[in-house]
């Protein structure tokens, strides 16, 4: 089954998104200054325990290593996924430093 999850890069609204059934998943970001921020996962809990969070990260580095992007894992999922998965997370660079309240703020 989670060979039929197809994650879209929605870019006009900064985000990775799953969709089935009505029901959305994603992985927000921000993308800034050759940058790549991964901000807030979030998977409702009809579509969880199917990788979607992890296929979200997983797209993350693609683009990143496609646009040559350095990938900023704010959202702890995301910085536990690319710790879980070193040789995924060696396909890009990875600023591992923690947000500081200012960069978090809208």
């Amino acid at each position: 089954m989670a060979d039929a999850i197809d994650v879209i890069d929605d870019a006009e609204h900064s985000r990775f998104l799953y969709v089935e059934d009505g029901q959305e998943a994603q992985l927000a970001y921000r993308a800034e200054d050759g940058r790549l921020v991964l901000t807030h996962t979030e998977v409702p809990d009809a579509l969880g325990g199917r990788g979607i969070a992890g296929r979200f990260v997983a797209a993350a580095v693609a683009r990143a290593a496609d646009r040559g992007e350095t990938l900023a894992p704010w959202c702890p999922y995301t910085r536990r996924w690319l710790e879980r998965h070193p040789d995924e997370a060696a396909a890009v660079d990875i600023d591992w430093r923690e947000p500081d309240d200012e960069e978090v703020s809208p």
